[in-house]
């Protein structure tokens, strides 16, 4: 049963030179017209019977949904409040670059519902943003989390990067102390990955860029969990952060392999066993809607073994780890049955561990998370 929906705005006033997500400049884009697509979007899943049961997450993402003016978030939010039945608790996020989000963006969100703000904060270094492309400033950050908390939003995120081009430890020691200043309840907190298609790949291919050591970058990792535990900000995952009951819902639907509808050019999702992408570039997105036709690039019918595969590398993400029982439960067969000498072999490593019911990582496999997921794939 899906549970979540995420939905992709693309546009951007700026692009940051580390990201790949399908995106596009604002300017000169067909911006009132996407919004539409993505109403006749939600409007088919809704005719699909995709959107009968109140949902319990709502994600906005890009891209850059506050790239948006007021008017445009108006009616983004119209068409979902149309088409989308919401629970009683529901969890809605945006994502937020803090140089957009105008005083008058958040009252449109807040009175449409968003009750949760993720914004991309990366550094509070100014140089280091500079070197990522990033175009708010310290002051930038502080205004919209004071102007959020007058209009009333009192859930509110940071998402911050370490492993950045020539940061130093004492860079990373400056953003976290400034980080824990506003007092939020939740914070992401993400290595630097760096992708193909990205200005810093083009620059790492030339030799141009100053990347950080191995070493370094698990130090930063080391000192981000130890900061945040002294602040109760508890570990629920690989990279995220929270005060108790203050999780990102969304994210946890993923993380549990749960089913949810990706709405938007580039939007991925996962619907009645099948995960399946849209088209990324808009007008491949858009014509098809345009004649009442999903803009669907590609569908996979998830196999039982596949299906194993994402319950354990997503579900070991989680601090808490896999349920043993529920695995179970929804394969009839025991997990021991199926990876019994792989868990044997990393438990032995120290990188796994059974706490009660739960296979879970150790501080130790936190550390080297992708090679013992790689180690759960089947075939």
């Amino acid at each position: 049963m899906v549970k979540g929906l995420y939905i992709h705005i693309p546009f951007c006033h700026q692009i940051c030179f580390y990201c790949d997500f399908n995106k596009v400049f604002f300017k000169d884009q067909p911006v009132d017209a996407y919004i539409d697509s993505v109403g006749k979007e939600l409007a088919l899943w809704k005719q699909q019977g995709a959107l009968d049961q109140p949902l319990e997450t709502i994600f906005l993402g890009g891209g850059t949904p506050t790239s948006l003016t007021p008017a445009q978030l108006e009616k983004l939010l119209g068409y979902i409040h149309r088409y989308v039945p919401m629970a009683a608790d529901l969890e809605w996020t945006s994502e937020a670059n803090p140089d957009e989000l105008t005083k008058e963006k958040m009252q449109v969100l807040f009175d449409g519902g968003v009750n949760r703000l993720s914004m991309g904060v990366q550094s509070f270094d100014e140089d280091l943003l500079k070197r990522l492309g990033r175009t708010h400033s310290n002051s930038d950050v502080k205004r919209a989390v004071d102007s959020a908390r007058l209009v009333g939003f009192e859930n509110l995120s940071f998402d911050l990067m370490y492993g950045l081009p020539g940061q130093s430890m004492q860079q990373w020691d400056d953003t976290l102390e400034q980080a824990f200043a506003f007092d939020l309840p939740h914070f992401s907190a993400y290595s630097l990955i760096i992708e193909p298609k990205t200005v810093f790949y083009n620059l790492m291919t030339k030799g141009k860029l100053n990347t950080v050591t191995e070493d370094l970058e698990a130090d930063m990792y080391e000192k981000l969990m130890n900061e945040m535990d002294k602040r109760g900000l508890k570990q629920y995952e690989i990279s995220n952060f929270a005060r108790p009951g203050h999780e990102s819902h969304h994210n946890l639907l993923y993380w549990d392999n749960v089913e949810y509808i990706g709405v938007g050019a580039g939007a991925h999702g996962y619907v009645d066993g099948a995960r399946y992408s849209n088209a990324g570039p808009l007008k491949k997105y858009m014509e098809p809607l345009d004649r009442g036709e999903r803009p669907i690039l590609n569908t996979h019918e998830v196999p039982v073994h596949e299906k194993m595969e994402e319950e354990m590398f997503l579900g070991l993400r989680k601090t808490s780890g896999v349920s043993l029982l529920h695995f179970q439960e929804k394969f009839e067969k025991p997990i021991q049955d199926v990876y019994g000498a792989i868990l044997e072999k990393e438990i032995a490593k120290k990188n796994l561990e059974i706490a009660g019911d739960f296979i879970r990582l150790t501080r130790k496999g936190r550390f080297v998370g992708n090679e013992v997921f790689e180690q759960f794939l089947l075939a």
